[in-house]
């Protein structure tokens, strides 16, 4: 084929492709998407090429082949900031960083796929953008020899220059931001942390001079169900792009929280009622990745954390994670964290929900005869993956070691008030355990069922927390010496979907184990989600109101609905105290995304 014939059919293919559907032109309103054509160095589409969409942790979102004229389109993605990547036999694999997805934005991706040298192209369509003067005819007459000469005489553009800066005379861009309005009680994430439901969450993240991201976050408010007041604050900073020497994510948290009233006696002796001194801690992070090899990528980082409770605590907390892509064969990935969890590393994906989560997650802290003591950790974790068509396999084992751990105690607090510390995130109070060493396996298999939805099966052993039944409790020392790991099997089944036309988000998970147990505790460092004690749903249903330059969304989360996993713990007088890993927890809420 003659090159200009050439470039007039993939003009008209541009033009074919630049019209929409109504339908994908709605979902467009509130979610972005990413869609382009693979070609070699002639033109051609190529067919039956991987294109694979991943988010700011590296982890896979969508995937997808090449048609027969090496289109692709990916739908329905959240706005955030992705990654690209492209493979086929013969050809050098292209990658593409920091592709940002807007609401009602569509990101067309130019690639060309080489023996030496393959590049990736970004351009952003607005929804409604027909004409034939777009950035794929653009590309088409780059391509031709015959029209090379003729834009030679186009003014050259700086290579520094990108297409944010030119839009944005400002040194910000690309800024994002989400305010959310919740209520409810309960910790999300009672294995890692008190999580109190603030009320009020914001975070805004901009770029700076066009490679430089800042974020600043926080939640506030009264912890709805003990009515005390919290607060937290979060700054990062992060530097990434081509052509820039890797630079380190810095961050810095700060929180504050003031427990509900005590009862008598709370700490040094008896006496009338006194206010539970505050809890502040300051904490900062630093955290970095860097290639080794090819397919071989270290990520790294450490924090320093201060918790004034009583006495000041602090707390040292390196962790990394080591992946190994070995391409068809799999994902070979080794996880380390110790001190506190590595939060970085078990929420996966880096939006502003996790980023919130994370914020208002402070450190597990009990009491031990009066003292202040912290929950601390060490994990070793080993895990494998591997994706065969729409089939994912994983497989995962680990190791815990925690010293003062702590389990949610409901009911009545006959221990005393040197040893059941007022809880943050609900009525009820932390009790330590001491200390115990947990090892566990676990196997997976994920299928997707159709476009958007996705069901799991895993299964494993690990050891669990129980107590000796028909053991009365005469101190808190008997109880710390009754609660012992067992190894016991579990169970668990995952659903996750969208909704046509609603665009209603939801995930459903069910953990079963033997009764008798406070259930599995260890947060994977490797996986791809988190089996979690009972029955689990999170609904997120986009609103199709007005909401100026964002999008409304309702959130709803619901933790252990049948309470499973309590542990009885009997007085010799007939009271009664229940220790529970995973409480449960009821939330909704209301978040504004721009």
């Amino acid at each position: 084929m003659k090159p200009m014939c050439r470039t007039a059919v993939l003009a008209l293919a541009a033009l074919v492709a630049g019209s929409a559907p109504a339908g994908q032109a709605a979902e467009l309103r509130l979610f972005g998407a990413i869609s382009g054509q693979v070609r070699n160095g002639a033109g051609v589409g190529q067919m039956g090429a991987a294109v694979v969409v991943l988010n700011r942790a590296e982890r896979v979102v969508q995937r997808a082949l090449t048609g027969p004229d090496g289109w692709f389109r990916f739908e329905a993605l959240p706005p955030d900031t992705y990654a690209v990547r492209v493979t086929l036999a013969s050809f050098v694999p292209a990658v593409r960083n920091h592709i940002v997805v807007r609401p009602g934005v569509e990101s067309f991706l130019n690639i060309q796929l080489a023996q030496l040298f393959s590049s990736i192209e970004l351009v952003y369509i607005p929804p409604g953008q027909t004409g034939l003067l777009s950035e794929d005819w653009k590309w088409a007459l780059r391509s031709s020899t015959s029209t090379r000469p003729v834009l030679r005489l186009l003014p050259q553009q700086p290579p520094w220059q990108t297409a944010s800066s030119r839009k944005h005379g400002s040194p910000f861009s690309a800024v994002r931001g989400m305010v959310r309005l919740s209520g409810g009680d309960g910790s999300l994430s009672p294995t890692l942390g008190s999580e109190p439901d603030l009320g009020t969450a914001f975070a805004l993240a901009t770029s700076l001079f066009g490679n430089n991201e800042v974020r600043f976050s926080g939640n506030v408010g009264y912890a709805s169900t003990s009515g005390t007041p919290t607060a937290g604050f979060r700054t990062s900073y992060s530097r990434e792009g081509e052509g820039l020497a890797p630079s380190p994510e810095v961050e810095l948290t700060v929180r504050q929280a003031a427990l509900r009233q005590a009862r008598a006696g709370f700490v040094h002796g008896q006496g009338a009622p006194v206010e539970t001194p505050v809890l502040r801690t300051m904490s900062v992070r630093v955290g970095d990745r860097m290639e080794l090899a090819p397919g071989l990528q270290l990520t790294y980082g450490t924090m320093l954390e201060s918790v004034v409770f009583i006495d000041r605590l602090n707390l040292l907390s390196p962790y990394a994670k080591l992946t190994w892509d070995l391409g068809e064969m799999g994902v070979i990935e080794g996880g380390f964290a110790s001190g506190a969890p590595a939060y970085e590393l078990i929420a996966g994906e880096d939006t502003f929900e996790q980023s919130l989560s994370g914020l208002a997650l402070f450190p597990r802290v009990s009491l031990r005869g009066g003292a202040a003591r912290v929950q601390r950790s060490q994990s070793f974790e080993l895990g494998y993956r591997k994706s065969a068509g729409t089939r994912t396999y994983a497989a995962a084992v680990f190791q815990d070691a925690l010293r003062d751990a702590a389990l949610a105690a409901s009911g009545s607090a006959f221990l005393g008030g040197s040893e059941l510390l007022p809880d943050l995130a609900s009525s009820s109070y932390i009790f330590n355990i001491g200390d115990y060493r947990s090892f566990g396996y676990m196997a997976s298999v994920t299928q997707q069922l159709w476009e958007a939805w996705t069901a799991g099966f895993a299964a494993g052993a690990a050891s669990m927390l129980a107590y000796d039944a028909g053991t009365l409790a005469q101190s808190a020392a008997s109880v710390r010496a009754g609660v012992h790991p067992v190894r016991r099997p579990w169970a668990s089944l995952r659903v996750s979907g969208i909704v046509p036309g609603s665009g209603t988000r939801f995930v459903t998970t069910y953990l079963w184990t033997s009764p008798g147990t406070a259930g599995p505790a260890h947060a994977f460092l490797t996986q791809r989600w988190q089996p979690q004690l009972g029955l689990n749903i999170q609904v997120r249903q986009p609103l199709p109101v007005a909401a100026g330059p964002g999008r409304l969304e309702m959130s709803a989360e619901l933790r252990n609905l049948l309470a499973q996993g309590y542990l009885p713990i009997t007085s010799p007088d007939g009271r009664r105290l229940w220790l529970v890993q995973m409480p449960r927890a009821v939330r909704g809420g209301i978040s504004f995304i721009f």
